[in-house]
């Protein structure tokens, strides 16, 4: 699939499917749209007219173009009130016009909506993620994939300049994102912690990245006791990874991710019950993908700054050597946890992970984590959770996410929450009760950062969904990759 930005006005281009963005401002037709509906004899106000189209953000149509047209097909896309238009609702639009011309059959599109904030390389930037993204399938486990016979196979953005550069960093997103999408979409006996080291090992390689895994005999070493104590029961040998992107010349700043990764949670003995989503628990290691994913994305934009992307990955199972409620762990830290339950043991791993990033000394981190299905009570299956007590690192990571389309929601930090964590016999426990169980999760976190700035994203939700909606696909979604490419870039 090739994406090409062009001048060329939309009365000129030709091809199979010519779509056009309308908002509900753009209605009735006018100037250039009035002179196209008038070389196609009058079809595109005929098609308006069909289906009562308003420019409804979201709505689509489609008609056929008579014989020897310079287009097959004619198409258009609402957009909504003008006053309203953003990147990600050119991004949305651009997820839907590329659907309406892969089930037409068309080959190559035409795509021409407006220009958001006079910026071209913004605009062509987030047509080019809502298409790749809408399009990206995922038949790797299906024995017939009934693969289209016809693929859209060239895109042109019509009325903007050459941007070649906003469109090689969108396929470097994108490419992140399906990463993780697909880490998020495939089985806990196909990603295993080993298969997500040498993911990790397969972006250092391609685009020259430092890499560190540690094994279980380094991470007793380094004394981290909360980590190991999840993955004591697995047969599958945990794997710390920390993979790190330098730019050339001194770092503008220094950044860690971590990602929670869990490949697979049973919830240890305290197992999941019937009905408890048992079976999808695959998705526990969607920070863990989103942080690869980023890396992946970083790599190839080669930004400014210095980021290392870490997760302790790990399998929560059940056996003889598993962690039992009531044991008490050491984290690297030196800090104790009572395990009163043994299905909170992504904040276990997540414990080491951040001591190991504090040590870093970088100017900031942040963790992503399927961590808590009260989130999801709180916030749906569509918005994440924000919690940071710095201001300034909440800001930047909620310009990022709007920047990038993805829903976040600060949720606050109530220190006398921590009071349903204490321990009569452990410096803590790593569950509190019931009321509020994402906030006492944030706060079981920040035991283990000291002083550096950070920020936690409760992604539970996002990760996964099970409809088609803008530019994500039924099974993982890739959320949080976009947010932290954003930050990342932004100076």
């Amino acid at each position: 699939m090739e994406f090409y930005a062009s001048n060329t006005p939309l009365l000129d281009w030709s091809g199979d499917a010519l779509i056009i963005g309308l908002s509900e401002a753009a209605l009735p037709l006018s100037t250039t749209l009035a002179e196209l509906n008038s070389r196609v004899s009058g079809l595109l106000q005929e098609l308006i007219d069909e289906v009562e189209f308003t420019g409804k953000d979201g709505t689509t149509a489609i008609t056929r173009v008579g014989p020897g047209a310079s287009i097959r097909k004619l198409g258009i896309v609402g957009l909504g009130a003008a006053e309203a238009i953003t990147a990600d609702t050119l991004r949305r639009a651009a997820a839907a016009a590329a659907r309406l011309a892969k089930k037409e059959k068309c080959a190559s599109l035409g795509l021409s909506l407006p220009m958001v904030h006079n910026d071209a390389a913004l605009t062509a930037q987030a047509l080019a993620e809502g298409v790749s993204l809408a399009l990206h399938q995922d038949h790797r486990f299906k024995s017939d994939p009934k693969a289209s016979k016809v693929t859209l196979e060239q895109i042109h953005f019509l009325g903007l300049p050459d941007q070649k550069a906003s469109l090689q960093t969108a396929q470097a997103i994108c490419s992140g994102v399906i990463l993780a999408r697909e880490l998020v979409s495939a089985p806990a006996n196909v990603v295993t912690p080993e298969l997500l080291a040498q993911t990790a090992q397969d972006i250092a390689t391609a685009h020259d990245l430092e890499l560190e895994i540690l094994d279980q005999e380094q991470c007793e070493a380094l004394g981290m006791g909360a980590y190991l104590g999840v993955a004591r029961a697995s047969d599958l040998p945990p794997k710390f990874i920390h993979l790190t992107y330098k730019p050339t010349g001194t770092p503008s700043r220094k950044l860690a991710i971590v990602g929670k990764g869990l490949t697979f949670d049973s919830g240890g003995l305290n197992i999941k019950g019937a009905g408890s989503g048992i079976e999808m628990m695959k998705i526990d290691m969607g920070g863990a993908a989103a942080t690869l994913g980023a890396a992946k994305a970083i790599a190839q934009i080669r930004p400014s700054a210095e980021v290392h992307f870490i997760s302790a990955a790990a399998e929560n199972m059940i056996g003889g050597n598993a962690m039992r409620p009531g044991d008490i762990l050491t984290a690297s830290n030196g800090k104790t946890i009572e395990v009163n339950n043994t299905d909170a043991e992504g904040r276990l791993t997540l414990a080491d992970a951040l001591v190991f990033a504090e040590k870093l000394g970088v100017d900031a981190i942040v963790d992503l984590a399927t961590l808590t299905g009260a989130c999801i009570v709180a916030l749906g299956d569509d918005i994440a959770g924000l919690f940071s007590e710095n201001d300034e690192l909440a800001q930047g990571l909620a310009a990022a996410a709007a920047a990038a389309g993805e829903k976040f929601w600060r949720l606050p930090m109530e220190g006398k929450y921590f009071d349903g964590l204490k321990s009569i016999v452990a410096d803590m426990k790593n569950t509190g009760p019931r009321p509020g169980g994402s906030i006492t999760a944030a706060l079981f976190l920040k035991q283990f950062v000291n002083a550096t700035p950070w920020a936690h994203l409760d992604v539970a939700g996002p990760v996964w969904t099970e409809k088609e909606s803008g530019y994500n696909n039924p099974g993982g979604t890739g959320f949080g990759v976009r947010t932290l490419v954003q930050w990342v870039l932004a100076e």
